[in-house]
């Protein structure tokens, strides 16, 4: 038995999909699927129910979920202790980042970490707050740079800093003509935006029900690619802060206008895993992010959006 199947066990457990655990580890389907195989064939029991939705636990599969995810816990530990114990930050930090934040985040984190600490490697996770906030609880992720609305920014997080959340479409559009959009004027234009469980949806649906006004969502998509894509296209518009469109508008293929009354503000927080102690590398790259993410939440306040 290899620490590879059970890693492997835990992700398509967490998952619920051979496909989507693919994709996490960057690992061929067939080879996920294999090593579900052989760890089924060594223990003798089913791990999986194989259902039309997906991978479910089998009554044994949850029976042994906390055992395997333990030994893998107690493995990762040991590793980054001799690591450090030698005076050496080796070993893989895994981090999870906004889609919003992780083209310009990303390279900058890089680099520092090449430069002080250049036998550390770095795990970079893609997505919206709804699932890094899962693959941290699931103990994938060291750490997650995340949205937050409201109330939920008040959870003992580090605040990175706040961000206004903006009206985004193809140059020329009269819906663009300004500095600033009522939220209540959203009402009849055409959006794309993503599916639920996600915090701008959800922000936006909320807002919508309280002044009894309908958001018309043409498109659901789970990408930030897409959604800059459709807004590009103007058959729609999107909401998005400066920081994901950042290249688009100086680039003059995107315009913007700040939603007001009520703004959407958006805390841009650190959260760390909590169920396990982070090794002195994580620490190291945790301070790293915090430090970068200030100074690229700072210069994109001072961006001055180009009239549409």
């Amino acid at each position: 038995m290899k620490l590879k199947q059970l890693s492997t066990f835990l992700l398509v457990a967490d998952m619920q999909s051979l496909s989507r655990a693919a994709i996490a580890s960057d690992t061929a389907q067939s080879l996920v699927s294999r090593q579900i195989a052989m760890l089924e064939a060594q223990w003798g029991r089913r791990l999986f129910d194989r259902t039309g939705r997906g991978m479910t636990l089998s009554d044994f599969g949850r029976r042994m979920y906390p055992e395997v995810k333990q030994i893998v816990e107690q493995m990762r530990q040991l590793d980054a202790a001799a690591s450090e114990a030698a005076g050496v930050l080796t070993g893989t930090v895994h981090v999870g980042v906004l889609p919003s934040l992780s083209r310009q985040l990303l390279p900058m984190l890089l680099a520092e970490v090449r430069e002080k600490a250049p036998a550390l490697r770095l795990h970079a996770t893609e997505g919206f707050s709804g699932s890094l906030d899962e693959q941290l609880a699931s103990g994938r992720l060291d750490m997650i740079v995340v949205n937050r609305y409201g109330s939920l920014a008040l959870r003992g997080e580090d605040v990175l800093g706040k961000v206004e959340t903006f009206l985004v479409g193809r140059p020329g559009s009269l819906r663009l003509q300004g500095e600033t959009v009522a939220f209540g004027d959203l009402a009849g234009i055409p959006f794309v935006l993503p599916s639920t469980p996600n915090g701008l949806r959800t922000t936006v649906d909320m807002l919508a029900r309280k002044r009894g006004i309908a958001i018309d969502v043409l498109m659901e998509v789970d990408t930030l690619t897409a959604m800059k894509d459709v807004a590009m296209s103007g058959h729609a518009f999107t909401l998005l802060p400066v920081t994901a469109i950042r290249e688009e508008l100086l680039a003059g293929t995107l315009a913007a206008v700040r939603v007001v009354k009520p703004g959407m503000r958006r805390t841009i927080a650190l959260s760390l895993v909590r169920h396990r102690p982070l090794s002195q590398g994580a620490r190291l790259v945790a301070t790293m992010v915090r430090h970068l993410a200030v100074q690229l939440l700072k210069s994109s306040e001072d961006l001055q959006l180009p009239v549409a």
